[in-house]
């Protein structure tokens, strides 16, 4: 079922990562926990006073303020300042807790450091998409959860890990040093490409929850090009990437949020605004000398975003496939490349090299092998879209493969 979020839960999205960086970084990110549950009584105490007085003029500024009040109380109650952040800080000459500071500049800040912190090589991959999700994007537990397919107590158990690893490892909320910049980006764009692919290839049936994933990762994107030592060409050709594959974000379902076909979808339906956006950032990511995956799947999509079907359309997507498996192979990008083989030249070469993947508990493989077959072999073609239906993970689609399936019987 499709959720809807209330006007206070969007805001708890949009702050909730923002004051837990700032608190945070005033604090270090041993007291992460801490300023998690911060922000989360102030958001409790948001709900049951705007419930009775309404929601004020400024909701922003008025968590804020209360943010600040709580903190303070926090910090001087159990003396963890003057005991534990005091030394840690080497300024023992303070007497008094300063306070967070919600400026937007330091909220940015915050926000960019908190991002190469979580992204630390130290944490799993796993614990680190499930961290961002947490502390930068604002997920709850419960969305999280869903969006792994998995159960909160796991969740909570890579989140327990993930954040002993910031302690363990002493990790820092601060930009790595000048000459670790770029190694450390690959890292941090590589957490959000992986984001925003669980939000747009995810097997999650809520639409809702699959677009808050993929616009958070573009927002976390959109905030690296701010920054000029983190404003490379390759962040402006993942930005780019996210973009033309957003604009289609609408036609990629119907209302019953049954998967539609790229052939099939409405071109109507795709974002412009979004595709005009992505060209911008596609032209700007040419200007280095570096080609990354990022800028090969950019241009990828950037044909995608041309619904005409055409040769040339396809033989340049053939050539940019085959250049990504040179520097990036992986199965997926190999299915893709034989599907543009077919679309360039023709179903009996492409089975051919379809066939040499043998990708048997993958169920996009056995999609191809169903498309590739229609017109040489429509029994075999009805085969392996019975696998591909066999091997689905969600209801969703299967119902999109059994729907091919009624196509080919009506032939």
């Amino acid at each position: 079922m499709k959720k809807e979020h209330t006007p206070l839960q969007h805001l708890f999205q949009q702050e909730f990562s923002k004051m837990v960086a700032v608190i945070s970084n005033l604090f270090g990110l041993q007291h992460i926990e801490t300023a998690e549950d911060i922000v989360s009584e102030t958001f409790l105490q948001a709900t049951e006073t705007w419930r009775e007085k309404g929601i004020p003029p400024n909701p922003t500024a008025w968590l804020y303020k209360v943010a600040k009040q709580k903190t303070l109380y926090h910090f001087r109650r159990d003396k963890i300042y003057a005991q534990k952040v005091m030394p840690a800080l080497h300024a023992q000459q303070e007497t008094t807790a300063p306070e967070p500071d919600f400026s937007l500049q330091n909220i940015r800040d915050s926000q960019l450091q908190m991002l190469f912190a979580v992204c630390n090589p130290a944490i799993a991959s796993e614990a680190q998409i499930g961290l961002a999700l947490r502390v930068l994007c604002g997920f709850g537990i419960d969305e999280i959860a869903e969006a792994f397919l998995t159960s909160k107590e796991t969740i909570n158990k890579r989140l327990f890990r993930a954040k002993e690893k910031l302690r363990t490892e002493k990790i820092k909320m601060e930009l790595p040093p000048e000459n670790e910049i770029d190694a450390r980006l690959n890292n941090v764009l590589h957490i959000i490409y992986l984001l925003f692919s669980e939000g747009y290839y995810s097997t999650t049936s809520n639409q809702t929850l699959r677009k808050d994933l993929c616009l958070e990762a573009l927002r976390l994107c959109l905030m690296l090009t701010e920054y000029e030592r983190t404003h490379l060409p390759k962040t402006d050709a993942l930005v780019a990437l996210m973009c033309f594959h957003a604009s289609r974000f609408s036609a990629r379902q119907t209302s019953r949020e049954a998967m539609v076909l790229y052939e099939d979808q409405d071109e109507a339906l795709w974002d412009r605004e979004l595709i005009s956006r992505g060209m911008y950032y596609l032209d700007r990511s040419a200007e280095g000398t570096e080609l990354s995956s990022y800028h090969l799947e950019a241009q990828i999509a950037y044909w995608h975003c041309m619904k005409e079907d055409t040769a040339g359309k396809w033989e340049n997507i053939l050539q940019l496939y085959n250049q990504l498996l040179m520097i990036n192979y992986s199965p997926g990008v190999a299915l893709n490349r034989t599907f543009a083989l077919y679309k360039a030249d023709g179903p009996e070469i492409a089975v051919t090299e379809a066939e040499k993947l043998r990708l048997e508990n993958n169920h996009f493989y056995f999609l191809l092998l169903g498309e590739l077959y229609k017109t040489i072999d429509p029994q075999k073609a009805r085969h392996n879209l019975q696998q591909a239906y066999t091997l689905a993970r969600t209801q969703t689609e299967k119902e999109g493969i059994q729907a091919l399936i009624h196509r080919l019987d009506q032939v």
